[in-house]
């Protein structure tokens, strides 16, 4: 599929993921519509020349709407939290993510690109992992409707008329990023980050343009029913990448803690937010999302996609390096 002149529907436009791919899908010649649930940075996506509706994901009269007319789908919509009540992730992640498929089959969209995890793995995945799993929803609300959600939308597939892609994207880095880049930074400005376990293991990390590429090629290929794993490449260790982070910053290298004593740290800090009435930063599961030990297999993409990420972690950082220096990053995450 040529994607130049095709309208593309990406949900939670207004986000990290969302807002990057309007940007190079315009730069592109594709025309863009958005679907978001506030009107905060429709400005700014309008003056691209984006066409913005607000309303939710499982909202069925919505979701017909933003689908009207629309070539390609890339659903971004989820909650991405480390913890809370799956009824709640349920109804978003998986109801959402089916509900905007449906819509999108009876509007008559050809492509439509969920995007997934590699969360879908859990925590303690063996080395190299491929798309076949196996998959583990670890007791966590995060990685199991992620799971459920791939099932639910790889059920509508029919390729003749109606076309799903998974893409499993790694952990995805780069200006804007709130978990990978802007927590982490805040956190060692305080002198309250830590690593786990001396950050043994691998980060499966992804420039977020390198996964736009990715998502493209998908697209552009029509590999419909096909499940994707997306990261750089690289097996850079958990220390190694906070390590490249602090020094960016020109900040101390992080401590090295048990697992447990930073879990009990977070929880008592959690605690602590709660009684004074704070937002809630960082949750202790988070530590779950950082300690995982392997890299996952990208051969499939490379092999189907002939996918070859642009860009490595130096770059990436220095991109990231030069947007932190004009960006008040604490205003991100109020």
């Amino acid at each position: 599929m040529n994607l130049n002149n095709k309208t593309l529907l990406i949900t939670a436009i207004d986000e990290f993921i969302g807002l990057r791919t309007a940007e190079l899908a315009i730069a592109q010649g594709m025309k863009v519509r958005g679907l978001q649930s506030s009107t905060e940075k429709s400005k700014k996506l309008q003056d691209l020349g984006v066409e913005v509706i607000i309303g939710s994901i499982t909202d069925s009269a919505i979701a017909q709407k933003a689908c009207q007319g629309v070539d390609i789908i890339l659903h971004t919509d989820q909650i991405a939290e480390e913890a809370g009540a799956i009824s709640h992730f349920r109804d978003v992640n998986v109801g959402g993510a089916v509900n905007m498929a449906k819509a999108a089959k009876q509007a008559g969209v050809k492509t439509f690109v969920h995007l997934s995890s590699v969360m879908v793995y859990g925590f303690n995945y063996p080395n190299g992992v491929t798309e076949s799993g196996p998959l583990s929803g670890e007791n966590n609300p995060y990685c199991q409707t992620k799971i459920e959600a791939e099932a639910a939308v790889l059920e509508l597939n029919n390729s003749s008329d109606f076309g799903i892609i998974v893409i499993r994207a790694g952990d995805v880095y780069g200006p804007g990023s709130i978990p990978w880049i802007v927590r982490p930074i805040l956190m060692m400005r305080q002198k309250l980050f830590a690593c786990a376990n001396d950050a043994k293991g691998v980060i499966n990390h992804l420039y977020i343009d390198n996964l736009i590429d990715g998502i493209f090629l998908a697209m552009e290929k029509e590999t419909y029913g096909e499940i994707f794993n997306i990261t750089d490449g690289q097996e850079t260790s958990w220390k190694e990448y906070f390590m490249r982070l602090a020094a960016m910053e020109g900040l101390q290298a992080p401590l090295s803690l048990s697992k447990d004593e930073i879990k009990l740290f977070l929880k008592l800090r959690v605690q602590g937010q709660k009684l004074f009435r704070k937002k809630v930063d960082i949750l202790p599961e988070s530590i779950d999302f950082m300690t995982r030990p392997y890299a996952c297999s990208i051969v499939k993409a490379q092999n189907l996609l002939n996918y070859k990420p642009k860009f490595d972690l130096e770059s990436g950082m220095q991109l990231t390096h030069e947007w932190l220096q004009k960006t008040d990053i604490q205003s991100l995450v109020k």
